[in-house]
């Protein structure tokens, strides 16, 4: 029989109807996400849950949550229950630590509900640890469920939190608006690597070969195009903006030299056509 959700709160004599499950995954903030905010400022995660829309007050009518994110590589993982007071209205200069803006501005709503979120030390054991199934179907992507109509698998329990591994340089692929957002030891690795790099557009299906030979080598190279959006080339430059999706071509040695590195990106680029059928312009 799978270990359950449910399980936990029965354990720590909670009733399931007293519960709601929020999975926190809003929006595309570039290198923020719920997960971030939590991983990197708990009290700002809390006060990003905190206001929640009133067109939807009947979903979050609960004596309790049971906060969960997202990880960037998947999974719902356990960061919280919280014992859930409605205040009324949020004040005036209320600000999203996530957005920067005021509560709902970015989906266009206002006078957005305030609660005080009281995190409860009941299940604080499982806090960064426990990752459990959301499920897949329509019937599961609702972001805010009751505990006691849909009770949830738990598919991992660590044995304390930890940061995604770095998949390595061949699997790593990712949107250029998730990089400021990446664990620590995956900046680590990005930066101390040097070499070839593709950029891909997902709208256009463009792409766009380049190199890193600078000493922050890859991630440093790759935050000038989250910076500027087209990081100086002038095939870039001329195009509407777009978040493209970066990945490794290839990793120089050590002890290779700029001019080296710059081989390596002209046979990439003769390999990919990318001057012919890319954004490459020299």
């Amino acid at each position: 029989m799978p270990l359950m959700f449910n399980m936990l709160l029965e354990d720590a004599d909670i009733s399931s109807s007293d519960v709601r499950l929020l999975r926190h995954q809003t929006g595309k903030v570039p290198g923020r996400s719920p997960y971030t905010l939590w991983r990197d400022d708990v009290t700002a995660f809390e006060q990003y849950q905190s206001t929640q829309d009133p067109a939807k007050r009947a979903r979050f009518d609960a004596r309790y949550w049971a906060s969960f994110v997202s990880p960037p590589g998947g999974g719902t993982l356990f960061v919280g229950l919280y014992e859930i007071t409605h205040v009324g209205a949020v004040a005036d200069d209320a600000i999203d630590p996530l957005t920067g803006l005021a509560p709902g501005a970015d989906k266009g709503g206002s006078n957005y509900d305030q609660y005080r979120c009281d995190r409860s030390d009941l299940l604080r054991d499982y806090i960064g640890r426990l990752h459990i199934s959301w499920g897949v179907g329509s019937s599961h992507r609702a972001w805010v469920q009751r505990a006691d109509r849909q009770n949830k698998e738990i598919v991992e329990l660590t044995r304390e939190f930890r940061e995604e591994a770095f998949p390595g340089f061949t699997a790593f692929s990712l949107p250029l608006s998730d990089l400021p957002g990446v664990p620590i030891g995956w900046r680590a690795a990005l930066g101390a690597a040097r070499g070839v790099y593709l950029l891909a557009c997902p709208r256009t299906r463009e792409h766009y070969v380049g190199s890193a030979d600078g000493a922050d080598g890859f991630f440093g190279r790759w935050m000038d195009y989250v910076t500027t959006g087209h990081g100086g080339n002038a095939g870039m430059r001329i195009r509407d903006p777009s978040d493209y999706l970066v990945s490794v071509l290839e990793v120089a040695g050590s002890t290779a030299g700029r001019s080296d590195i710059l081989a390596m990106e002209e046979a990439w680029k003769r390999k990919l056509m990318s001057r012919s059928i890319g954004l490459n312009k020299n």
